[in-house]
């Protein structure tokens, strides 16, 4: 197939890409093109500057694609800048479990209604970034019904390249001696490796299905138990103060993400423990080695 990512050199977009390439499709990657990528002539490429609707506009037109993967949309105008301007046999949007308000154990695709509330036209600065996220798929379910889309939902992605260092927080601050302030430690939540959350879209651009598909490991974890696993490791006490660095995952609630629409196409989601430890243990070398 001929599939377009907007976005898609980055963290899981990378699976994603390799992923759609080992299956055989014809991928173009559309970026601003100010950073490097590692496709080489794998892939073609084309320049656009996705909040800008003229830009959208030209890099898209005159270009059937039978998917369009959107990694990078966040608010309803990104939305609508794509839907209004390309042609596409299906779109593919990267939405996230934020949507739901609010999340909780086994959360499924029906506890968010994208009919349920006012479509605001708005910017990315407009709303934080769970209204944001919302009022994207806003536009999806409102305004596009008759187009064959998805809404792909995930917790926090997480693995060695995970550039946003949230879960090397706890890691960092556990071995460092670093006051930390948690208001959920016990909290069960849930994550998706990396890889996975690439390989799960490129899965999905081959499927006759259209909606919205949670994405998650199986399993859930709590910040206790990780931080639990990085003492017993290290030897190393946690120090928790409300007066320590704020936690990256403070203000989540405790949830679990239900993934029995993905399982029921085939797709199969690894278990969250038997690898997160894996990663804690790559964390802590990476720390304990290089101390600065």
């Amino acid at each position: 197939m001929k599939i377009l990512v907007i976005g898609g050199t980055r963290f899981f977009g990378i699976h994603m890409v390799k992923e759609l390439l080992i299956k055989g499709h014809e991928v173009t990657i559309a970026t601003r093109g100010l950073a490097s990528d590692e496709f080489g002539d794998t892939v073609k490429r084309i320049k656009i500057e996705r909040t800008n609707e003229q830009s959208v506009k030209e890099a898209l037109s005159g270009t059937h694609y039978d998917v369009v993967i959107d990694k990078i949309a966040y608010c309803s105008n990104d939305i609508k800048y794509v839907m209004d301007n390309v042609d596409c046999d299906k779109y593919i949007y990267m939405s996230s479990t934020s949507v739901y308000n609010p999340k909780h154990i086994n959360t499924v695709e029906t506890d968010f209604d994208g009919l349920s509330a006012e479509l605001i036209w708005c910017d990315r600065p407009a709303f934080p970034y769970d209204e944001i996220k919302r009022q994207a798929e806003y536009a999806l379910w409102q305004q596009y019904p008759d187009k064959k889309w998805i809404a792909v939902r995930y917790p926090f992605a997480i693995g060695k390249d995970d550039y946003t260092k949230r879960l090397l927080f706890y890691v960092e601050h556990v071995i460092k001696g670093i006051p930390m302030h948690i208001d959920n430690i016990d909290f069960q939540m849930s994550f998706i490796r990396s890889d996975e959350a690439g390989k799960f879209i490129a899965f999905l651009a081959e499927k006759d299905v259209c909606g919205a598909f949670n994405g998650s490991s199986d399993g859930t974890i709590s910040i206790r138990e990780i931080i639990d696993y990085v003492e017993t490791k290290t030897g190393a006490q946690a120090i928790i103060s409300e007066d320590g660095d704020a936690a990256p995952y403070n203000g989540e609630p405790e949830y679990s993400i239900n993934t029995d629409k993905a399982k029921a196409l085939g797709f199969e989601f690894s278990n969250l423990k038997d690898w997160i430890y894996e990663l804690l243990d790559y964390y802590i070398g990476g720390i304990i080695n290089c101390p600065d």
